[in-house]
């Protein structure tokens, strides 16, 4: 597992079955580790159905995790 530190949450297309762990360090102090496949198939139904993931094949949020996955186990 390779593990990427970043500004925002994203979900991409390209990281999909790679097992990256994702760490973000947002602007308001909050950090977030997840694992992109994991949170992939939570939110896979949701992606499907967005403009920017049928357009980019990306997906990000600059601020905090999509509130689908609060309270879940990302790792």
């Amino acid at each position: 597992m390779s593990k990427i530190t970043s500004k925002r949450f994203v979900v991409r297309q390209s990281l999909i079955g790679k097992n990256q762990e994702i760490t973000v360090n947002f602007k308001n102090g909050k950090t977030v580790t997840y694992n992109h496949d994991k949170v992939f198939s939570i939110m896979k139904d949701t992606l499907t159905n967005l403009n920017c993931w049928n357009k980019y094949k990306s997906y990000t949020a600059t601020n905090n995790i999509p509130t689908i996955l609060r309270d879940k186990e990302l790792v």
